[in-house]
């Protein structure tokens, strides 16, 4: 469609009812008209004017399995209304120019995706990647120019790399391949993107959850195949609010913590002759701890406890969303909290011992609860973001304090968006 049109159709609310449909939150549907607009305007104002698609992949939250898919482990996750949107204009000179909302055009060859050391951790890298492997997996690839802009936090553990991974494998199907490429394999395509050209060592929950949208459980024993279930639940209809606290900590520079937690994990997993921690009997774990700790370290040991614990977590916490035992669930949100606080230990980094917003976001959140609901250290933790369910009654008051301590405008209420990543336009 042309982008003038567009631009007139989101001007006359024409899209309100699919804006409602995506981002599930009547408040905000007159924020993502403008947004849209603005998007459109600027693509407009660097590619010029013409015929333009829309796509869009959500961020995601992570309600149970903290750091367990990395092990072929137990998730559930869900996707939320925060996401990328790119404006996208199909090329035939095999070209990808883009422009992220903030930076500096990116102009990539499809005809030329090698790997290049001296590019991981960049955009360029997550970008060429995505299209590599697309191409190892037989499928079409093409030029396009793109503008994209996020709301999806950076650096806030709500996965704004992942969204952005969706969006391009998302551009790519739609574009050259008739939108035929499941939202399974663009997330396994994602991850690839970031594990091998970004250099991150990430599981596949991220990817997962913003390529295949709403209430997912994710069981990624086959890792090759993962199971993949998806929740029919309302949290509108509980009486409680989701909402994400950003304590302002920088996701930027903690590498070297996540990458600790995989690497511990592992060395416990080998010391069975095994390659993941779900490979291993727990049974014999527990046998084998005075020989675990002394040849590995307590830490280790420590970690592989939580993953045992939040692999089973994870599955009970979906069994009772979906029979409704919605006081359960949130009894598992808070064990799994109290795990990762105490055993997983990603709360803060051990470098940064005197930065530990996370805690005191929780500490905080639990002074207002009074024991209702549940708050607990959001996605891969160290620094970054507190989630919670919030009773509806207490939410001003939860809001109010954690601004108050972070600063205006660091809680988020979201809702659980049932898409993925989509063609909008």
């Amino acid at each position: 469609m042309n982008i003038n049109e567009l631009k007139s159709l989101f001007g006359k609310n024409e899209f309100d009812s699919l804006l409602m449909d995506i981002y599930e939150d009547s408040s905000l549907i007159g924020y993502q008209n403008n947004r849209y607009i603005k998007a459109l305007d600027k693509f407009e104002s660097l590619f010029g004017e013409g015929e333009v698609e829309i796509y869009s992949a959500p961020g995601r939250t992570e309600v149970g399995g903290n750091h367990t898919d990395h092990q072929h482990g137990q998730v559930l996750a869900a996707s939320i209304n925060l996401d990328a949107i790119s404006i996208t204009q199909k090329t035939d000179d095999g070209i990808i120019s883009l422009v992220s909302e903030g930076y500096d055009l990116i102009t990539i060859d499809t005809a030329n995706t090698e790997l290049i050391e001296e590019e991981k951790g960049t955009t360029v890298a997550l970008i060429k990647g995505v299209v590599n492997e697309f191409k190892n997996r037989g499928y079409k690839v093409g030029g396009f120019k793109a503008y994209i802009t996020s709301d999806v936090l950076v650096g806030a553990g709500l996965s704004s790399s992942a969204a952005f991974e969706a969006v391009i494998g998302t551009i790519l199907s739609g574009l050259y391949n008739d939108m035929k490429i499941s939202s399974v394999e663009i997330a396994i395509i994602s991850q690839y993107a970031e594990n091998v050209y970004f250099g991150k060592p990430c599981g596949l929950m991220d990817q997962m959850a913003c390529s295949v949208g709403g209430f997912v459980f994710l069981d990624f024993q086959n890792i090759q195949n993962p199971s993949i279930q998806k929740i029919d639940f309302d949290l509108s209809k509980t009486g409680y609010a989701l909402i994400i606290t950003d304590t302002k900590g920088d996701h930027s520079d903690l590498t070297d913590d996540y990458v600790a937690v995989r690497t511990e994990m592992d060395e416990v997993a080998e010391y069975f002759g095994k390659k993941v921690l779900r490979e291993v009997d727990e049974n014999q774990f527990w046998d084998n701890l005075p020989d675990i700790k002394k040849k590995i370290s307590d830490r280790a040991a420590l970690r592989a406890i939580h993953f045992f614990g939040d692999n089973y977590r994870a599955k009970a916490e979906t069994e009772a969303l979906k029979n409704n035992r919605f006081e359960d669930f949130l009894t598992l949100v808070n064990e799994s909290g109290d795990s990762s606080m105490n055993y997983l230990q990603n709360l803060y980094s051990c470098r940064k011992p005197t930065e530990q917003g996370i805690p005191l976001a929780i500490m905080a959140g639990k002074r207002i609860l009074k024991g209702n609901g549940a708050v607990r250290v959001h996605g891969g933790g160290f620094a970054g973001t507190v989630q919670a369910f919030v009773p509806n009654d207490l939410v001003n008051a939860y809001r109010s304090e954690m601004d108050r301590i972070f600063g205006q405008n660091s809680c988020y209420i979201m809702t659980i968006r049932p898409f993925g990543g989509i063609e909008i336009k």
